[in-house]
């Protein structure tokens, strides 16, 4: 594998793992760190005693996880899923 191409794949782990732990934060901040006292996910009907402020730090997480999460589905999508479509129907077409 030449130097370039070792960049780049490098790079492209790294976006992924950038990614997943980004999620990871995310879904652990709104799970474990931002909740009721004594209570962990999911907050249910004890999410009525959550002060302005708590929910609103809650809620930036969940918008942060599902950004994270989409983003990656669409960097999968083109960098992984697309390439590998076209050689399978390039290969139904011989």
């Amino acid at each position: 594998m030449n130097r370039d191409k070792a960049i780049i794949l490098l790079v492209h782990w790294f976006i992924i793992i950038w990614i997943l732990l980004t999620i990871i934060n995310g879904a652990y901040q709104v799970s474990f760190v931002y909740t009721v006292e004594g209570q962990t996910w999911p907050l249910l009907s004890s999410s009525a005693s959550l002060d302005y402020e708590t929910m609103m730090i809650r809620r930036a997480y969940a918008i942060e996880t599902w950004i994270a999460t989409c983003g990656l589905c669409i960097y999968l999508a083109i960098t992984e899923i697309n390439p590998r479509l076209k050689k399978i129907r390039e290969s139904e077409n011989r």
